[in-house]
């Protein structure tokens, strides 16, 4: 379950990540408690996720052609010194209204446009071994995931006992972590192809649209995703309307409500972490589709703390195996050359079709009411499950030519022009 922690420089990571990330999900309860406290909307909830997240949006595709080009280790701590930056600026203003919180997401959107392809693609690079990347990847959502479950929990005690600031100034700390981390590793230098240097940004940015447009594979991933993203993945911004509005809580109840989410998605990516291969995610990641679309459906209609928490679980895990599988299964197929303008994309497809969600979802939620609102999204994530799924035979035979190039899979018999002639289950 931990083989890729063999590997020096992830265990550096690994370790410098999950200590930032706690940090991380604090600021995120903070923010998110901070702007409802101030305001009272939902719309403006919603509007202060759609500026953390749009310049993913923006700029995701050319910071994709970017890390391809720049060194990824050094482009990863630069993004990790600025939102450093940033965080400590929201501790350390005086007085702090909603036109400083947007300011500063805007600013945070722009730093993550960056560092999340150069993270996703830099994992490559920590792990030698091709066959433990998998594992490392499922290592990452377990970690992003314990963050998760005790992040909002202490911030929410946080909060309570001593304001935002604080948790703003902890996660500023926390990053040192993680600088110290990136600093501490022994990196190669990654050769580039002369053509690549001199090929302009445009043109890498075309070529990497193309070649995403190429492959049924990735182009269906990318689209399920980013459709979840759209209906799914707002319903974070609506936490504190439930917890406040719905459930009749405070900071605490916030608190205990993104935990939730939290055991999930850790439960999920302790799951895939136990998996020894990438066959089968196929299928996995349709019902994992529906497995959130459900559990959010399900939240939508509680109201009481207790279920809504079973339900947070189960929303948690369905979003997280879907994610993690996507990301495995994007991260074995695709070329070398190609990986950061891909990886960029799956960045856009999570954080940059999100802030749509959220916008779209505050102005739902302050027309219709946030429960109403997240039942008509998890229907949606569900639609969305059933179109991935009906498409899983054609994608299965299309990506089976590159596992038997990788050897994940043998070489079909002569004569035998599909997997399915051999009266064998599916596996990929």
């Amino acid at each position: 379950m931990v083989r890729a922690l063999r590997h020096r420089n992830y265990r550096l990571f690994f370790c410098g990540q999950s200590v930032s990330l706690i940090g991380s999900w604090m600021t995120r309860i903070a923010t998110a408690w901070l702007v409802y406290r101030l305001t009272r909307s939902a719309l403006l909830l919603g509007l202060v996720g759609f500026a953390g997240q749009i310049p993913s949006f923006l700029l995701a595709p050319f910071a994709g052609v970017l890390v391809d080009r720049w060194d990824r280790h050094r482009l990863l701590v630069v993004t990790q010194v600025l939102a450093m930056i940033q965080s400590a600026a929201l501790a350390l203003a005086g007085v702090i209204n909603i036109w400083h919180v947007l300011a500063l997401s805007l600013f945070q959107g722009v730093i993550n446009a960056f560092d999340m392809p150069a993270r996703q693609a830099f994992v490559v690079e920590m792990v030698e071994r091709r066959e433990d990347m998998a594992n490392a990847i499922a290592l990452n959502s377990s970690m992003v995931n314990a963050a998760r479950l005790l992040g909002p929990s202490l911030g929410g005690v946080i909060i309570a006992a001593m304001g935002e600031g604080w948790c703003f100034f902890l996660d500023a700390v926390s990053y040192l972590a993680v600088i110290a981390s990136l600093l501490l590793m022994r990196v190669a230098a990654r050769p580039r192809a002369a053509a690549a240097a001199r090929a302009k940004v445009l043109a890498e940015l075309r070529a990497g649209f193309a070649y995403v447009a190429g492959s049924p594979v990735i182009r269906s991933i990318l689209v399920l995703l980013a459709l979840v993203s759209l209906v799914g993945m707002p319903y974070t911004v609506l936490m504190p309307v439930f917890a406040a509005g719905v459930l009749r809580g405070g900071p605490h109840t916030l608190g205990f409500l993104m935990a939730a989410t939290g055991v999930g998605a850790l439960a999920g990516a302790v799951f895939l972490a136990n998996r020894k291969t990438v066959l089968g995610l196929g299928r996995v990641i349709p019902a994992a589709a529906a497995l959130f679309g459900a559990g959010l459906v399900g939240f939508s209609l509680s109201r009481r703390l207790w279920l809504s928490l079973v339900l947070l679980v189960v929303t948690g895990l369905g979003f997280m195996v879907q994610m993690a599988a996507s990301n495995t299964l994007l991260q074995t197929v695709v070329d070398d050359d190609k990986r950061g303008r891909v990886m960029s994309l799956y960045t856009m497809a999570i954080m940059g079709v999100t802030p749509f969600g959220s916008l779209l979802a505050g102005g739902l939620a302050h027309r219709l009411g946030a429960p109403r609102t997240l039942l008509w999204g998890g229907a949606g994530c569900i639609a969305c499950a059933l179109w991935f799924w009906s498409l899983v035979p054609r994608l299965r035979e299309g990506v089976r030519p590159l596992y038997v190039r990788m050897g994940i899979l043998p070489e079909l018999p002569d004569g035998v022009a599909s997997a399915s002639e051999l009266m064998v289950p599916p596996e990929v």
